[in-house]
């Protein structure tokens, strides 16, 4: 029997599946019928303790009973921080729901430090903009459900003046290269090549199942509020970095993720973290982690390394076929990561809440960026406001407080359900003309209204990073109205 299908019987994933896998082998050797391989398992996995003299699967009732024991010792009493972890906000307008669930995050054991972005808002867990640090520990749900969702955009040398001149030709261009919504893909000889596929997709089973999957959901960009859009880029002054002097320029943008096959890996190991930790009360459930020195901590650990670099290559072919479309080159590129977890190292404050520049320590962490945009000193990053607002490439400027993070986005201030009850598409589609925007498809609850004000938030937070240049989207695509979202 293969892993997954042991796995969907009861045992645990691991060294358990290994030692059935074995044992199987075996009994199958000595002339048990393989017909029979399923039957004979089910009443050891149920009730082991009847089984332990079994002459095939004695050895395999033991160690079911053995882990039973471990679970049942090690998680019946949940004993959090004395004090909770530090932790510091941005902004000041920010829904009491998110900030409840940071106070709730910085009381878990293993949590260090904690920061809260200008843009946060209610998310499972770990709010959306919360930054957390561990322990030697990773919340999949405080790394989030679209693993290593992704912002990138690259700039083109066809010149900005393109979008008046032949608009037509660039959204022909977005349109004949990308997909949205659950479960898009390409299919035949349009399916796209990248070498993220020769990397060792073995490293859990649900990657090793969703491989193929995953391989014809390579240049899209799934829904909620995931966009590919071209717009103008505008440098006041030259940016280094990037080898652009000040001007405007045709730059591409793109949000987007590990699609279904991240989706999976998020599933799969939350569910897993919640079962290790039945002694989590109600609230906290969902910052369930998994310790990085178990089996299960490290499966998770290197899928979601493998997420990352699926999103990014995910990206690489958004914006690589757009261009070839268009006969153009990639100029320049900025590109960043949220909804991802990193070992750093980081200032520490003392469990007593101690001044951290005199009483902390320098240590590694794992830092847990839920809807949150690496800020260290220099780093590059892009921050989007809506589809009819700018976004922003800025440069970190690496403050320990935040955990050398910022915010990833301009912040919903509404849900889904009431942005439908509250907007209509004439009025939207007024602003839209007023700003020089074609949409191109969209649901109604991802119009501008439902965000909060970009410019706002970005002066919330202009101890965390600076701007660089200024993004205005102009012709914008993200998935059709009624599509449930992914984000």
């Amino acid at each position: 029997m293969k892993p997954r299908e042991l796995q969907n019987l009861g045992i645990p994933k691991g060294e358990l599946v290994k030692l059935a896998g074995r044992l199987i082998a075996q009994a199958l050797q000595h002339g048990m019928p393989k017909a029979q391989t399923r039957d004979r398992l089910k009443p050891i996995i149920k009730t082991p303790g009847e089984f332990i003299d079994d002459h095939d699967f004695g050895e395999l009732a033991k160690a079911l009973i053995a882990t039973k024991d471990a679970q049942r010792d090690s998680h019946n009493v949940y004993i959090e921080r004395d004090t909770p972890a530090p932790w510091r906000q941005w902004g000041q307008d920010l829904e009491p729901q998110s900030v409840e669930q940071m106070v709730n995050a910085c009381h878990l054991p293993i949590a260090m430090a904690g920061a809260l972005m200008p843009d946060a808002h209610l998310g499972y867990g770990l709010p959306i903009g919360g930054v957390l640090a561990t322990d030697n520990a990773i919340i999949p749900y405080a790394v989030g459900v679209d693993i290593a969702c992704r912002m990138k955009m690259t700039v083109l040398n066809l010149g900005a003046n393109l979008i008046k001149a032949e608009p037509d030709r660039l959204a022909n261009a977005i349109e004949s290269e990308t997909r949205f919504g659950i479960g898009s893909r390409f299919q035949g000889n349009q399916i796209r090549e990248h070498h993220v596929l020769d990397q060792d997709w073995s490293v859990s089973s649900i990657t090793e199942y969703n491989k193929d999957k995953a391989w014809t959901q390579l240049g899209t960009s799934g829904s909620g509020n995931h966009f590919v859009e071209f717009g103008v880029l505008t440098l006041e002054q030259p940016a280094t970095e990037l080898g652009l002097k000040e001007g405007q320029y045709l730059a591409l943008l793109s949000h987007s993720g590990s699609r279904g096959c991240g989706a999976q890996v998020a599933n799969h190991y939350s569910k897993l973290a919640m079962s290790l930790h039945p002694e989590l009360p109600k609230h906290l459930k969902h910052l369930a982690w998994l310790d990085l020195d178990s089996e299960a901590g490290n499966e998770y650990w290197l899928a979601m390394n493998l997420m990352g670099d699926y999103a990014q290559a995910n990206h690489d072919m958004i914006h690589k076929h757009i261009a070839q479309t268009l006969k153009a080159d990639i100029v320049a590129e900025v590109e960043n990561h949220h909804n991802f977890a990193w070992k750093e190292v980081h200032l520490v404050p003392p469990p007593d809440g101690s001044d951290p520049e005199t009483q902390g320590e320098r240590r590694e962490v794992i830092v847990h960026r839920k809807g949150a945009t690496p800020a260290g000193d220099g780093v590059l990053g892009v921050i989007p406001g809506s589809m009819a607002d700018p976004a922003y490439i800025v440069r970190g400027k690496g403050c320990e407080a935040s955990l050398r993070s910022a915010s990833h986005g301009a912040g919903r201030i509404m849900s889904r359900t009431k942005a439908k009850q509250s907007f209509t598409w004439s009025s939207v589609n007024k602003l839209l003309k007023e700003r020089g925007v074609t949409l191109l498809s969209a649901g109604i609850d991802e119009v501008p209204g439902v965000y909060k004000n970009i410019d706002e938030v970005m002066a919330q937070q202009s101890d965390l990073v600076e701007i660089v240049a200024r993004f205005d989207p102009k012709i914008v695509k993200m998935a059709q109205a009624g599509e449930r979202p992914e984000d």
